[in-house]
């Protein structure tokens, strides 16, 4: 089969669906690997090191799209990609259609089989294609929540990890999944005071084995939302329903309420967002202030660090492509339960239980 590994052209996206040792796995098991030229530079993986893996570097990206048959990509398709979607092909990457209506309908009417990594899920629930970037976003969200409680940037001034004397500042983080949890340790090791909340608690169990005292950990509910969220200086939003739109739990009157100067990081975004505030935003211009609050909310964060979020993602993705290639998406869509609940759309119909409903 051959395999297509476009750059990325959504603004300031960095990162490539594939490492070089991955296309060297597509190699070995007879595979044909087509990397669109610099598909790899942002995320320091150069040409050569896809032309020693047995990979064919292509000048033009149209013939990336139009001669393979599976494409491989981190974010969804935009722009001048949509004119490239085709009903012979079959696409693996992050789509996050509950939020996005004019990307399913591109999806719907050109026919393409679209498989998404976030709603790939194991029997036990879990999401082991979302997880490495949920990961990766947690810990990120404590970094960028800092630099928005900078003065310059219109936040409130506070350090987050105090000083000797002086209180440190308080995280209230929403969701205690996989985001929520790595921004809670993160937050725990610089020293903040920490409140994290969920709506399970054998999550919340797990937070305070692992972290302890150093962590408060509250049952999620309105009641129990709005006294935290009023006296935080950061709350993150790491609220998920797999393939569905994410949960409202902060009214824009409860984030007019907090604090002057305070920050909002709504990791949710991509599914549209936690907060009645929260709008898409870009790493060109990635904050706002509305309601006296500064807002974070870039729908792919992840980008910033693009080295360290290649190889995560790849090594997450790799063992479902490959079986994608090996097999065709029929037979390997017949065989894998995780892969059935990753296809969103197929044949010009939503598959996937959540986007339906989302619709």
């Amino acid at each position: 089969m051959k395999i297509g590994v476009p750059r990325e052209i959504k603004s300031d996206e960095s990162r490539v669906a594939l490492t070089p040792a991955g296309a060297a796995a597509f190699v070995a098991a007879g595979h044909r690997v087509l990397v669109e030229r610099g598909a790899g530079v942002g995320s320091t993986l150069p040409d050569e090191l896809y032309r020693q893996a047995g990979a064919q570097i292509i000048d033009e990206v149209d013939r990336v799209w139009g001669e393979a048959a599976l494409v491989l990509k981190v974010k969804e398709p935009v722009g001048p990609e949509l004119g490239r979607l085709r009903p012979d092909l079959t696409l693996f990457t992050y789509l996050h259609l509950a939020a996005n209506a004019d990307l399913t309908r591109a999806l719907l009417d050109s026919g393409t089989t679209a498989l998404a990594y976030e709603t790939l899920q194991l029997a036990d629930g879990s999401l082991p294609l979302l997880a490495p970037m949920s990961e990766v976003a947690g810990r990120l969200s404590v970094q960028v929540g800092a630099w928005c409680l900078q003065h310059q940037n219109g936040g409130r001034g506070v350090l987050l990890s105090g000083v000797a004397g002086v209180r440190p500042g308080k995280i209230v983080i929403l969701g205690a999944g996989i985001s929520g949890t790595s921004a809670c340790q993160v937050a725990v090791g610089i020293g903040a005071e920490v409140t994290i909340l969920d709506v399970n608690p054998t999550r919340l169990r797990y937070v305070s084995d692992i972290l302890g005292r150093h962590v408060t950990t509250v049952m999620s509910n309105r009641a129990n939302i709005e006294e935290e969220v009023l006296s935080a200086d950061l709350v993150i939003g790491a609220v998920l329903i797999p393939g569905a739109r994410a949960p409202r739990l902060l009214s824009r009157e409860l984030v007019t309420a907090m604090r002057e100067g305070s920050a909002l990081v709504d990791i949710s975004i991509d599914q549209g967002g936690m907060a009645e505030t929260a709008r898409p935003t870009t790493h060109a211009e990635p904050i706002y202030r509305e309601g006296g609050v500064v807002h974070y909310a870039v729908t792919n964060m992840p980008g910033i660090v693009p080295h360290t979020s290649t190889y995560a993602l790849t090594n997450a993705t790799l063992e479902y492509a490959l079986q994608l290639a090996a097999e065709g998406p029929e037979k390997a869509l017949a065989h894998s339960e995780p892969l059935r609940r990753a296809l969103n759309v197929a044949r010009g119909e939503i598959v996937h239980p959540g986007v339906r409903a989302a619709f």
